[in-house]
């Protein structure tokens, strides 16, 4: 189960409808960095069949790819403001560890 809170969701509507297009957003892990993995937030324009297991959150569909909900199961996709940055805060219990510039995990 992925969850989202309510001002990512009202972040991700928001952005949906200033795209003018899209029915959600795609979750996923790629390998990269110096920790070995990183996450992947895309708006999603259409259904992909390789994308088979789907979330609805605060009204956001959420789809991820069945190889990655290992490294995504129980996540909890934020927003956050903090001062001048802002952006997604991926709350994940089965990280072991960041890196230290943050851009990469691992489990």
């Amino acid at each position: 189960m992925i969850t989202l809170t309510e001002r990512a969701a009202e972040k991700v509507r928001h952005n949906l409808t200033k795209r003018g297009r899209g029915i959600g957003i795609r979750l996923g892990v790629k390998t990269t960095g110096c920790s070995g993995l990183a996450y992947v937030l895309e708006y999603v324009d259409a259904v992909d069949t390789l994308q088979p297991m789907t979330f609805d959150n605060n009204g956001v569909t959420v789809y991820v790819d069945t190889k990655d909900m290992v490294y995504l199961d129980g996540m909890t996709l934020d927003w956050k403001r903090e001062g001048l940055q802002e952006g997604f805060d991926f709350i994940n219990p089965n990280e072991s560890a960041r890196c230290g510039c943050g851009e990469s995990f691992k489990i």
